[in-house]
C-alpha cells in the first residue's frame, strides 16, 4: 500500500500524457487518483511503520542503493497533506481551468508533482530522496511555465528552475559525502553513525540505537549542505526570489507548490536528517540566522506588493521562515516545525485558491487597488478566505494561533532576542494580511467599468469551505501535546514544559503584536480613499537578480572554453597524429630502390655514430 500511494498519482500523470482518447475525461481521472491515494493515506494511518525494498537500483563496487520507500509517523502527516490538500486543489481546478484547451495536460502535471513529492516524503535513503527532489523540481517547471505562451510565465519557470539547481547542488554534495564517509545514504544507517534515534531498523540489519565517533566538523558540512539545499527548495533566503515570479502559473498551482508542498520540502529534509542537525551546533545556529532573516524579508514584500497572489507568496516565505526557525531551535522545535507546516499548508491553499476566486470574479485581475467592497458580491470567497486570514496572522481559536506560538514559545526558550524577532513579524504579517483584505473585501469600489464581480461556482467554493474548516480545528492537532507524542518516534523525545506564566507572557505578546500590527493597517488603509494607480516603493532587491544573469555568463564562458580548449586538446591530439602519419606515409612509395637507399642511409649513421663515440 504505501507503494500504491505513489504509483496511483504516477501511472494516472503517464496514462493522461500518452492516451489521447482520455482527454474528455483527464481532469476527473487526475481528481480520482489524487482520492484514492488520500484513502489509503488514510488507511494507513492505523498501520505501523514500515520499509518497502522494492528492489536494487544500483550497486558499484561495495556501495548498494535500494529503491526503498520508508513509511513512519512523519511521512505519515505528510501523506495526508500532500493527498488531502492536493485532492481539494484537484476538485477545485475542474472549475479553474475549465475553459482551457490544454486541462488534461494540467491534471497530468499536477499529478505528476503530487507522484514525486509522496516519492520525496517517502524516500527511505537519500537517493530516492534526490529522485523525488528534483521530480518535485520538474513538476513545479512545467506548471509555473503552463502559460507559455505568456513571456513572463516561461521566464518565471526559469527562474524558478535554476534558483533550484544552485540549491540542489547542496543535496547532491551531501550524499556524495555520505557515500564517502559512509558507504550508504540509507537515512537509518546514516542516523546510527550519528547516535541517532529510529525505531524501526531500515533494512532489518542495523539496531535500534548505535553509536560511532563522528567528526563535528563533518556533521557540520552536512548540515551546510542540507540547509543549502533546503533554501532552495522552500525560498529561503538568499534563495527566495524565484517565489514570487512563480506566480505567474495558473493559481491552483500556487496553492499546491507553493503553499501546501513544494515549499515545505526543506522544512521536512532538516527535521528527516534532524539527527545531523543535533550533532553540529553550527548547523543549527546557520538555519535560526537563515529564518529570522526569511521570516523578516518575506513580510516585508508582502508590505510593499499590490499583486494578491505575489503578497501570499511574500506571506509564505516568512511562514516557511517560521517553520525553519523551530526546526533549527532543535529538539524543542521539531513537531512544532510540522505543526505550523500543517496548519499553513490548509489555512494558505485556503487563501491562494481564495485568491483565485477573486480573480475568476474580477476578470483574472490581480491588482488589489482595482478590487474594493467585493464582500457582498462574493459571500462564500470572502467567508472562507477570513477563516484562512485569521488563522495566519494568530487569532484565537484559529489554527494559526496554536501554531504559531508554540514557534514563539521554542524561540523564546532558545534565547530571548531570537523570540523577539519572531514576534515583530508576526506583528508585520497582521499589517499585510490585514491590509489585503481591506483592499480587497472592504474600503470603497475601484473596479473597472467592464467588472461585474460574482461568486465562483460550488466546484470552486466547496474546496474553499473544506480548507476554511481545517483553518479553524488544525489547533486540535496539539491537545494533550498529541503531535508532540505522535512523532516523538521519528525525532526523540521532546521537552515540553507545563503551563506557565512565561507562556502566557509569551502568547499575550503575541496577540497585542498581532492587534498593533492590524490596527496600524486599518489606520493607514481602512479609514481613507485607495488609489489605484502604481504604488511607488523602493523594490526590495533580489539575490537573483545576481544569480540568474551570473549563471548566464558563466554558461557562455563555459561553453567558449569548452570549444576553443577542452576541444582543442582532446581533438588536437588525433589531428597531430593523423598530419605526422600522412607526412610519413609519403615515404612508403612501394620502391625496393627507395627502401634501400633509405637501409644504405642509415647503416651510414649509425656507423659514423659509433666510430665518433670510439675517437
Amino acid at each position: 500500500m504505501v507503494t500504491a500511494v505513489v504509483a496511483v498519482p504516477l501511472v494516472s500523470a503517464v496514462l493522461l500524457l500518452l492516451v489521447p482518447q482520455l482527454k474528455p475525461f483527464g481532469h476527473l481521472i487526475g481528481t480520482a487518483a489524487a482520492g484514492i491515494s488520500f484513502a489509503i493515506a488514510l488507511i494507513l494511518l492505523g498501520e505501523g511503520q514500515r520499509t518497502e525494498h522494492l528492489g536494487t537500483w544500483f550497486h558499484a563496487g561495495s556501495v548498494t542503493v535500494g529503491a526503498d520507500l520508508t513509511y513512519d509517523h512523519l511521512s505519515a502527516l505528510f501523506l495526508l497533506l500532500i493527498t488531502g490538500v492536493g485532492g481539494l486543489i484537484h476538485v477545485y481546478s475542474i472549475g479553474y481551468m475549465a475553459h482551457d484547451e490544454r486541462r488534461t495536460r494540467f491534471f497530468a502535471y499536477l499529478n505528476l508533482f503530487i507522484a514525486a513529492m509522496l516519492t520525496l516524503v517517502l524516500a527511505g535513503n537519500y537517493v530516492v530522496l534526490f529522485l523525488g527532489w528534483e521530480g518535485v523540481g520538474l513538476a513545479s517547471y512545467l506548471l509555473i511555465g503552463f502559460w507559455q505562451h505568456k513571456p513572463s510565465a516561461a521566464a518565471a519557470a526559469l527562474k524558478a528552475f535554476v534558483m533550484n539547481r544552485v540549491g540542489d547542488i547542496g543535496l547532491a554534495l551531501a550524499i556524495a559525502l555520505m557515500f564517502a564517509k559512509f558507504g550508504t545514504t540509507d537515512i537509518g544507517q546514516v542516523a546510527t553513525h550519528f547516535g541517532g534515534w529510529f525505531s524501526y531498523s531500515p533494512l532489518g540489519d542495523q539496531p535500534d540505537w548505535y553509536h560511532l565517533p563522528m567528526n563535528s566538523g563533518l556533521a557540520t558540512a552536512l548540515g551546510l549542505l542540507l540547509l543549502l539545499a533546503a533554501c532552495g527548495k522552500s525560498a529561503q533566503v538568499p534563495l527566495q526570489g524565484w517565489l514570487l515570479d512563480a506566480m505567474e502559473g495558473p493559481t491552483p498551482v500556487s496553492a499546491l507548490i507553493h503553499a501546501a508542498t513544494m515549499v515545505t520540502a526543506g522544512v521536512y529534509l532538516i527535521v528527516r536528517s534532524h539527527f545531523i542537525f543535533d550533532f553540529s551546533s553550527t548547523a543549527r545556529t546557520a538555519v535560526i540566522v537563515v529564518a529570522l532573516v526569511t521570516i523578516l524579508w518575506g513580510a516585508a514584500l508582502g508590505c510593499v506588493k499590490d499583486d494578491i497572489k505575489k503578497v501570499l507568496a511574500g506571506s509564505t516565505m516568512s511562514q516557511i521562515g517560521y517553520m525553519m526557525l523551530a526546526a533549527g531551535i532543535g529538539p524543542a522545535g521539531y513537531p512544532f516545525a510540522i505543526f505550523h507546516l500543517l496548519t499553513h499548508g490548509a489555512f494558505k491553499a485556503n487563501m491562494f485558491l481564495g485568491a483565485g476566486s477573486v480573480m475568476h470574479g474580477m476578470g483574472d485581475d490581480v491588482n488589489m487597488k482595482h478590487y474594493g467592497a467585493i464582500r457582498k458580491a462574493m459571500p462564500v470567497t470572502f467567508a472562507t478566505f477570513a477563516f484562512g486570514y485569521l488563522a495566519i496572522i494568530g487569532v484565537p481559536p484559529f489554527s494559526g494561533f496554536f501554531s504559531k506560538d508554540k514557534v514563539l514559545e521554542a524561540a523564546f526558550h532558545e534565547h530571548f532576542w531570537i523570540g523577539a524577532v519572531a514576534t515583530v513579524g508576526a506583528a508585520v504579517t497582521a499589517f499585510y494580511m490585514t491590509r489585503l483584505m481591506l483592499l480587497t473585501f472592504f474600503t470603497t469600489e475601484r473596479w473597472e467599468k467592464d467588472i461585474h464581480p460574482h461568486e465562483s461556482p460550488r466546484v470552486m467554493t466547496v474546496p474553499l469551505i473544506a480548507l476554511a474548516a481545517l483553518s479553524a480545528a488544525g489547533g486540535l492537532l496539539v491537545i494533550n501535546d498529541w503531535i508532540v507524542h505522535f512523532l516523538e518516534p521519528v525525532v526523540g523525545h521532546t521537552p515540553v514544559p507545563g503551563p506557565d506564566t512565561g507562556q502566557w507572557l509569551i502568547s499575550g505578546a503575541a496577540l497585542i503584536a498581532v492587534v498593533s500590527g492590524a490596527g496600524l493597517a486599518w489606520r493607514l488603509f481602512g479609514r481613507r480613499e485607495i488609489d489605484r494607480g502604481v504604488t511607488r516603493y523602493v523594490p526590495v532587491p533580489h539575490i537573483e537578480d545576481i544569480i540568474v544573469p551570473g549563471f548566464s555568463q558563466v554558461a557562455t564562458m563555459t561553453r567558449t572554453v569548452d570549444t576553443y580548449g577542452v576541444d582543442v586538446l582532446v581533438s588536437g591530439g588525433p589531428v597531430a597524429v593523423a598530419a605526422l602519419a600522412g607526412e610519413l606515409r609519403k615515404g612508403q612509395n612501394g620502391y625496393v630502390r627507395s627502401y634501400a637507399l633509405t637501409m644504405l642511409v642509415g647503416v651510414l649513421i649509425v656507423t659514423l655514430a659509433a666510430l665518433a663515440v670510439h675517437w
